[in-house]
């Protein structure tokens, strides 16, 4: 009986001395990445994805050869944040530089992150370029892509065609071969604000573990945020979760307080490197896609990975569409008829076709080359259950299309068309065509017309032709129009 008092004293100083201890005196976790989670699409077919969008990189745009002494650099950034992460949840990353003056980068599913020499420039110092990439690696580390894909209970095969955005399968995919050229900043699925949060997270915990710190990642953010005008295309793919400053911020603050590195003189010598390479704008960046000279100029300075070289050098070997008579695209009086996925339409018994996953480009054989449709028709299916409008599927189509092409313009306005009955959209864009003349590109009018099908369906059709043929076309391109069933 004498013992129980005495014991609860005891207890009662216990924790009168745990409850005295300041919060702070409580060490601190060092922060652990995540379980990735798992997805339905393999990693193997990640890597094969990732590759197939590789390959149109190095078709579209110019790439520095892993020899120059910016890549070299960046690789060895690259290793050194790999390295950070677990054995278990890595993927084979690898680091690339594009020549182009804006600021952006993109993370390809398996492992491909491509670096514009802007964002080298545009980052004060090693940490904020560290910050960029660490948030690209997330991506690919919890496999975002792959998650929205398989989110929409897409197969694989239509994944190859709807996630690369420039793959012959998707719509906007068929896009880039024809005039109108889609940037390879438009290789993914938008990520979703989750996405940026989670990136954010992930890309904080990769910079603390590899000595920098996380709040560069913000404070680069907000740099591009203050340029104006909407900021970079950096911003426009990767939207704001909110308060980055403050997410990431509330992220670290019980993680243990380390000597971060800000700066390093590898990284002052490579911004003056990439301050010495050609840079090249977003526009001449597309209108060279055209003529096929990014896969020539990175199969020259032997830029292209091991990996998709046979596919890039059989488009760099490819000729370019030039020297076009009327009479070898003239089209035939007599048509004849296609049906594919859910949609029949009628064409000149002259051109010929080819199908691609929910799509089919027919066009006269001499209007195509490896990497443009100068001349054609292009119609492709797409779903998407939670569309809104006929308007607002077409608006989008235009936006993404223009963010691509700086020197895209819309003709009018987006007008209501009757096609067979069935009310649709329409609008005519100018751009420029795949065909030169004196070393010039000839101006190039298309025109998109978007059919609401069944089920959240809708048909995407547009017509190319250079602006001076386009007139002469246009009745055969209405007598396509009007042969339009959706089935």
């Amino acid at each position: 009986m004498k013992r129980y008092p005495t014991l609860c004293h005891a207890i009662a100083i216990t924790l009168t001395l745990i409850l005295s201890v300041p919060g702070w005196a409580v060490t601190p976790a060092v922060p652990q990445l995540p379980n990735p989670g798992s997805v339905s699409m393999s990693r193997q077919e990640q890597t094969k994805l990732g590759q197939q969008a590789m390959a149109e990189v190095y078709k579209q745009m110019p790439v520095l050869p892993d020899s120059s002494p910016v890549t070299r650099y960046v690789q060895q950034l690259g290793e050194k944040l790999q390295r950070q992460i677990p054995q278990q949840y890595s993927w084979p990353y690898q680091f690339h530089v594009i020549q182009q003056k804006e600021i952006n980068a993109f993370a390809l599913p398996g492992g491909p992150i491509f670096i514009n020499l802007g964002t080298i420039n545009a980052a004060d110092d090693e940490a904020q370029l560290a910050g960029v990439m660490a948030h690209e690696m997330s991506h690919i580390y919890m496999q975002h892509s792959a998650k929205q894909a398989t989110s929409t209970r897409s197969t694989f095969a239509q994944v190859l065609g709807a996630v690369g955005g420039i793959f012959g399968g998707s719509t906007l995919g068929n896009l880039a071969r024809v005039g109108i050229q889609l940037g390879a900043g438009t290789l993914l699925l938008k990520y979703s604000r989750e996405d940026e949060a989670q990136a954010d997270s992930v890309g904080a915990i990769i910079m603390y573990k590899a000595g920098y710190d996380p709040m560069e990642l913000a404070h680069f953010f907000e740099k591009l945020a203050k340029q104006g005008g909407g900021g970079p295309q950096f911003l426009s793919d990767h939207p704001n979760p909110g308060n980055r400053s403050e997410g990431i911020a509330k992220e670290i603050r019980p993680w243990p307080p380390k000597q971060y590195v800000a700066d390093t003189p590898s990284f002052q010598e490579a911004k003056r490197e990439a301050n010495q390479v050609k840079a090249y704008t977003a526009q001449e960046i597309s209108d060279g896609a055209k003529q096929g000279v990014w896969a020539r100029q990175n199969v020259k300075s032997g830029a292209v990975p091991a990996s998709v070289q046979q596919t890039v050098n059989a488009s760099a070997n490819s000729g370019i569409v030039t020297d076009i008579s009327w009479d070898e695209i003239k089209p035939d009086d007599r048509f004849t008829e296609v049906h594919q996925n859910g949609f029949s339409i009628s064409y000149p018994s002259n051109w010929s076709t080819a199908s691609g996953q929910n799509s089919i480009t027919i066009a006269p054989k001499a209007g195509v080359a490896e990497n443009a449709i100068a001349y054609g028709v292009i119609v492709s299916t797409a779903q998407n259950s939670s569309a809104g409008s006929p308007d607002q599927v077409a608006q989008e189509l235009i936006q993404n299309l223009q963010q691509s092409n700086p020197g895209m313009r819309q003709i009018g306005d987006v007008r209501p068309i009757n096609v067979n009955g069935v009310e649709g959209r329409s609008v005519d864009l100018a751009s420029n065509s795949p065909l030169q003349q004196n070393g010039s590109p000839l101006p190039e009018h298309d025109r998109l017309v978007v059919v609401p099908g069944p089920g959240g369906t809708y048909l995407h059709l547009i017509f190319i032709a250079p602006e001076k043929d386009f007139g002469s076309l246009r009745p055969t391109y209405q007598r396509m129009l009007d042969s339009l069933r959706v089935e």
